[in-house]
């Protein structure tokens, strides 16, 4: 496969950059080399075409050098047009990696790249999202015959395969890689927490101590937001929808409210809820002069720009990543990273450690699938526990770290109703 011609990437001789990129991530995520001498060793996906669709940056391609050392023949593109890394992109394809993404593609381009990955007729996906298992559903259906299943990353691509799965038309079994404890408790938690509040103030430049930080959506991206801004010294509101999460902010010590009083108060925003329209004109109208409004959602529609834009006198650019819309009252409000994945679009995304054991997951979650697709059926279906705990113990042992175990009395004592 000749993979520099096949490929659509911005600028080959930006490939250097990309390999100390990826190099340097490697050397932080342990529990995947580990996986990588095992697969390199058994080839899982000996003969198989694997398609991947996440955000493309450094810890990504690692992943897909991983996919590839366990035999398949890897096609890659990006999940979200703002957070693909050219360099990136460039290396892969020097290391023999099907590459089809730039950053900030148009519409039509973002969609042909996924349309021209599933194109490569693949075994098996790696999605984030469901970009990939929609179109597979929709306008490609011929593409569908070959695909044993796959692996989704996100909470927004596992509501869009149980909306297929409950209507009866999933085609293939998909691993639910997000409602793993090794990726919500530690990704979604730890990870979305530190890279949100490091786009945010990369991009700003301005503190957060004392400022009030408004968090829309109490899910575990949501706690992790929320720990990170009351660290940083912010007085933290809450905003939700379903009242035992609400009751849950409230008791871990967050104001909680109504998204229309909390608009109000708010000096930085930060939606994460997988939702459309959670900040809309009701709530601009109440903003203050100065918000500052960020997505760690998925897509781009909690903050609704085209209200926002219909609302300003005038729009522009005042830094990288910072929109200005000027009210005709006078007020500003800030938009950071077009309303895309913050961490992201303005950052480098999770902390390598973090993304080992999700990526692992995926890693070990689409062998799984490989060799079960036949019995799972056509279903959504969660990481089966044995996996989620061995990615757990591959990091403690990376760490140094020794658990107990149960003797074989304990063991009896918790398995017997007698005793």
């Amino acid at each position: 496969m000749n993979t520099v011609a096949e490929s659509i990437v911005k600028d080959m001789s930006l490939a250097p950059n990309g390999h100390l990129k990826i190099d340097w991530v490697k050397e932080h995520m342990p529990v995947l080399n580990r996986i990588r001498a095992r697969f390199e060793q058994e080839k899982p996906f000996a003969g198989l075409k694997v398609a991947i669709s996440l955000h493309l940056e450094a810890k990504t391609a690692y992943l897909a050098k991983v996919v590839q050392a366990g035999g398949a023949e890897v096609t890659i593109t990006g999940s979200n047009p703002l957070s693909t890394q050219d360099d990136v992109c460039a290396a892969l394809v020097e290391d023999g990696i099907r590459v089809f993404a730039k950053y900030n593609p148009s519409p039509e381009e973002y969609k042909s790249h996924l349309i021209k990955t599933l194109e490569t007729r693949p075994d098996l996906i790696i999605d984030d999202g469901g970009d990939l298992v929609s179109i597979l559903h929709s306008e490609r259906r011929d593409l569908l015959p070959q695909v044993r299943g796959g692996a989704e990353e996100t909470t927004t691509g596992i509501l869009r395969l149980k909306a297929l799965e409950s209507e009866g038309k999933l085609e293939f079994p998909m691993v639910a890689v997000n409602d793993a404890f090794c990726k919500y408790l530690f990704d979604n938690r730890y990870g979305t927490g530190q890279s949100v509040w490091d786009g945010i103030n990369r991009t700003t430049n301005l503190v957060v101590a004392g400022k009030t930080v408004v968090v829309v959506g109490y899910g575990w991206c949501g706690k992790g937001v929320a720990m990170r801004a009351k660290g940083l010294g912010a007085k933290v509101i809450v905003t939700e929808i379903d009242p035992i999460k609400a009751v849950e902010a409230y008791m871990d010590g967050f104001e909680v409210m109504s998204m229309k009083e909390a608009a109000k108060h708010g000096d930085f925003f930060v939606t994460v809820t997988g939702n459309r329209d959670v900040i809309r004109k009701e709530h601009f109208e109440v903003m203050k002069d100065g918000a500052i409004l960020s997505n760690a959602g998925h897509f781009d529609v909690e903050v609704n720009k085209v209200e926002l834009g219909e609302m300003a006198a005038s729009k522009r650019v005042v830094r990288k990543d910072i929109e200005e819309y000027a009210l005709a009252d006078g007020r500003k409000i800030y938009l950071l990273a077009e309303g895309r994945l913050v961490n992201l679009a303005a950052g480098d995304g999770h902390p390598a450690e973090i993304m080992d054991m999700t990526f692992a997951l995926q890693a070990v979650g689409l062998e799984y699938v490989s060799k079960n697709y036949q019995s799972i059926g056509k279903k959504v279906i969660n990481v089966p526990y044995e996996l989620d705990a061995e990615v757990a113990r591959n990091k403690l042992e990376a760490l140094g770290i020794t658990i107990d175990t149960l003797n074989p009395e304990q063991k009896a004592y918790l398995e017997s109703w007698a005793e």
